[in-house]
């Protein structure tokens, strides 16, 4: 009797688990948050008020990520919040995400020089007419 008991309540473990509270985003209009994830509950703290865009809200937690850097932090990552989103600075560039743990959505890459842009808007080959061009295929020779 007790066997059935034990193996029904380790199979509802996932369930429970699964209907767990998530951590929610701050939702307050143009607050710019930093999260802090200790041990517990993350923290939000305020970095800038007045944000109008979630990209402002980026720039902002990546200048933070750079001031921390030129200080000898080793941490790579700023997590961020915005209007109920969360965002990920990073070196690869900026992400956005509905969950702390949740998919995430590549928004702002890196460029060559370390700024950070929307993906489509890096080119390559750009005339002075502003017309992309595409290089030459390299030669192939017979016998290679």
């Amino acid at each position: 009797m007790i066997r059935p008991i034990l193996i029904a309540s380790i199979l509802a473990l996932p369930l429970i688990a699964g209907c767990a509270q998530q951590v929610k985003a701050p939702t307050d209009t143009g607050v710019c948050y930093a999260v802090e994830r200790p041990e517990g509950e993350p923290v939000f703290n305020v970095v800038a008020r007045g944000q109008v865009q979630i990209e402002m809200c980026a720039a902002r937690l990546e200048e933070m990520r750079l001031r921390f850097r030129s200080m000898g932090v080793t941490q790579e990552e700023v997590t961020g919040a915005y209007q109920g989103q969360f965002i990920f600075v990073d070196r690869r560039g900026v992400s956005f995400a509905r969950t702390l743990e949740g998919a995430r959505f590549f928004a702002l890459a890196r460029t060559g020089d370390g700024r950070l842009a929307v993906p489509g808007a890096i080119e390559r080959g750009v005339t002075d007419l502003g017309v992309v061009v595409e290089e030459a295929p390299a030669p192939t020779f017979p016998g290679q």
